[in-house]
C-alpha cells in the first residue's frame, strides 16, 4: 500500500464516520424530540387522571349523602328473617 493509498483510506474512513455521526445526531435529535413529546403528554394524562378521580370522589359523595337522605326501602336495610 501506497502513501497516497493509505491517505485515501484514511480520507474515506474519515467522511464514513462523519456520516455516521451526523446519522446518529439526526436520530438523538428525533428521540430527543419524541420524549419531549412522550413527557408532555403524560403530564397531561396524569393531570385528567387527577380530575377524573376527583369527580368519582365527588359522585361517590353525593351518593352517599343522597342514599343516607333517601328515607325509602332499600333491600340491603332488610333484617335477615332469622334475626
Amino acid at each position: 500500500m501506497t502513501k497516497d493509498d493509505s491517505l485515501a483510506h484514511c480520507c474515506a474512513r474519515l467522511d464514513d464516520l462523519e456520516s455516521r455521526i451526523a446519522y446518529q445526531e439526526h436520530w438523538l435529535e428525533s428521540l430527543d424530540r419524541a420524549v419531549a413529546a412522550q413527557e408532555k403528554r403524560l403530564a397531561q394524562l396524569e393531570r385528567l387522571n387527577e380530575l377524573m378521580q376527583q369527580r368519582l370522589r365527588e359522585q361517590q359523595r353525593t351518593l352517599q349523602e343522597s342514599d343516607r337522605d333517601d328515607t325509602g326501602f332499600r333491600p340491603e336495610d332488610e333484617i335477615p328473617p332469622h334475626y
